[in-house]
């Protein structure tokens, strides 16, 4: 009777292990989160149309905050502070509304897309589009999350 209890328990086990195994095994592909690429094709239209508009509350609320700066650069903390330092983020190094016209984010990995533009001194410079804005895919959709120059 003692062998059959034992024998039960090693079973559940071997199978509970398996069960775990397997769940494991799935989670370590990194799936894309489920429907972003539909997602951040319908989030990209509306964040670049706002961004060409100028609608500065559109944008602001498709804005992760604390929003990542370049070096140097301090951090945006909140919609407020967003709001007064727009024109230091879509026209200060770049001229994004110029860029997101033409220009196409790329998919870095599951859950972040990225669009290089050239400086606004240098449009039509596409070899040389150091300046990355960067999306990223949040408990509440995809987020305008950071603008960085490569080159610092």
């Amino acid at each position: 009777m003692q062998f059959m209890t034992i024998r039960v328990i090693a079973v559940f086990v071997a199978i509970v292990a398996c069960a775990i195994g397997c769940r494991f095994s799935i989670l370590a592909a990194d799936p894309e989160p489920i429907g972003t690429q539909t997602d951040f094709s319908a989030f990209w239209k509306k964040f670049r149309s706002a961004v060409i508009a100028g609608d500065k509350a559109v944008v602001a609320e498709m804005t992760k905050f604390p929003l990542s700066m370049p070096y140097l650069v301090k951090a945006v903390k909140n919609k407020e502070d967003f709001l007064r330092r727009d024109n230091e983020i879509f026209k200060g190094e770049a001229n994004a509304a110029q860029c997101f016209a033409t220009g196409e984010p790329r998919k870095e990995s599951a859950g972040h897309y990225e669009i290089s533009c050239p400086f606004k001194e240098t449009p039509n410079d596409w070899e040389n589009a150091p300046i990355r804005f960067v999306f990223e895919f949040t408990k509440s959709g995809w987020k305008f999350a950071g603008l960085d120059n490569v080159n610092e």
